[in-house]
């Protein structure tokens, strides 16, 4: 998945140097010279010792998970606490409960050696944060490419106790997601030992300012890295925010996982790096600040299971994917582009046309054929959805609007 390049500077031919007869030293004058050396790195160490000691300050933790008051609307609580500190070890000792392991259980059709197509399990890893809780349920926030085409989802804890997870809710747009595990599958002395994550502001980030990064990187479990911000505002195709850039290693599996500022507080959810033959220390982490009301929107959705393959529900559309720079050049929306209505599915009776745009599916955004079937997964035929279209007027100007669907049935 990655390329690595090495620089190698060769060594280039040199003439010989000329001998020079030795010149002895008196012994005195190499013992004066030995002890002053030595005082100097004595006095050099000691005042290093001294200086590191100085910054030592105290971080603030997340909250242990039955401390945690429930709400009827679950908000994302932040700490705009400025005090900080350095060290990476306590940040990281702190805030390890606070991030899991996600894994990813899902079907992918493939190519068989015989030109046929199969279907072949496939395991993928990635991370998360415990942002906050319910009276029910515990919720995670990661990466929406982490749970994305999951048949069964897993969450492991800091003390290796695994549980089943269902996919909350999504922003494919924003790559967020929000994972629900339910209460009372998680044991007593898990819940001791896990803590929700204390969240910071990430509009107060500057250029420079140390990070560290934890995550399931590789599969391997937690692991911990630190860099700086490198940058903020940057953009990549495929995610509507702008991110936050850092030196920090991330590595395939830290995806979903926690980005900290000094305090210890969760600035940014990791989510991507630059991987050529010509860059090095190029991550990305979506900021929380500015995705807090989208996390929000996902905690208090309704937990909702996916359904049978042959009770699913049917929209009766075809579609194809107004992808960013599809939407930049035609000046259009971005969504499922419909570019034929069928019988059987709903949409026909509904009122729905070609050339229309679909933008979202009850409340969840829509970016592509492959989000809005997979959202149809959670929905059995005959249950009524709410449909966002963006639909072209007289002018040129596409207008929203929304429509109520009642799902056929899938066909076999």
């Amino acid at each position: 998945m990655e390329n690595q390049y090495t620089y190698y500077t060769p060594e280039q031919n040199r003439p010989e140097p000329k001998q020079r007869k030795k010149r002895e030293v008196p012994r005195l004058v190499k013992t004066i010279c030995f002890a002053l050396v030595f005082g100097i790195v004595a006095s050099a160490a000691f005042q290093a010792s001294n200086l590191a000691a100085g910054k030592f300050l105290k971080t603030s933790g997340g909250k242990d998970v039955k401390e945690v008051n429930t709400v009827e609307s679950t908000k994302l609580s932040t700490n705009t606490d400025s005090k900080v500190s350095s060290d990476v070890a306590e940040i990281a000792e702190k805030v390890m409960p606070s991030v899991v392991s996600i894994t990813n259980m899902s079907v992918q059709q493939v190519q068989s050696f015989f030109g046929g197509v199969q279907e072949r399990e496939n395991k993928s890893v990635g991370s998360g944060i415990i942002i906050a809780q319910n009276d029910s349920e515990l919720l995670v926030i990661t990466n929406n490419h982490v749970v994305q085409q999951n048949q069964a989802l897993t969450v492991s804890f800091i003390d290796e106790e695994s549980v089943e997870a269902q996919v909350k809710g999504i922003d494919a747009a924003k790559d967020l997601a929000v994972v629900a595990v339910d209460l009372s599958d998680i044991k007593e002395s898990t819940k001791e030992k896990i803590k929700v994550a204390s969240v910071g502001n990430s509009d107060n980030l500057k250029v420079g300012e140390p990070v560290v990064a934890i995550g399931n990187a590789l599969g391997y479990g937690q692991s911990v890295t630190s860099g700086i911000i490198s940058a903020m505002g940057r953009q990549l195709n495929g995610i509507d925010a702008e991110l936050i850039q850092t030196d920090a290693a991330i590595n395939p599996g830290n995806s979903g996982g926690a980005l900290l500022n000094a305090n210890g507080e969760v600035i940014g959810i990791n989510t991507a790096k630059v991987a050529t033959d010509t860059v090095e220390g190029m991550g990305y982490a979506i900021p929380v600040t500015s995705v807090g009301s989208v996390i929000e929107n996902l905690m208090n959705r309704e937990t909702r299971t996916k359904v049978a393959d042959g009770q699913q529900g049917y929209l009766g559309i075809e579609g194809v994917d107004v992808t960013s720079d599809s939407a930049d050049m035609y000046n259009m929306p971005t969504g499922v582009y419909i570019a034929n209505v069928t019988s059987g599915g709903g949409a026909k009776d509904a009122g729905i046309t070609k050339g229309s745009i679909i933008t979202e599916l009850n409340g969840i955004t829509i970016n592509s054929m492959a989000t809005l079937k997979e959202q149809l997964q959670y929905y059995r035929a005959g249950e009524t959805v709410e449909v966002t279209l963006q639909t072209m007027d007289a002018k040129g100007n596409y207008q929203k609007e929304t429509v109520e669907i009642t799902l056929g049935k899938k066909p076999q």
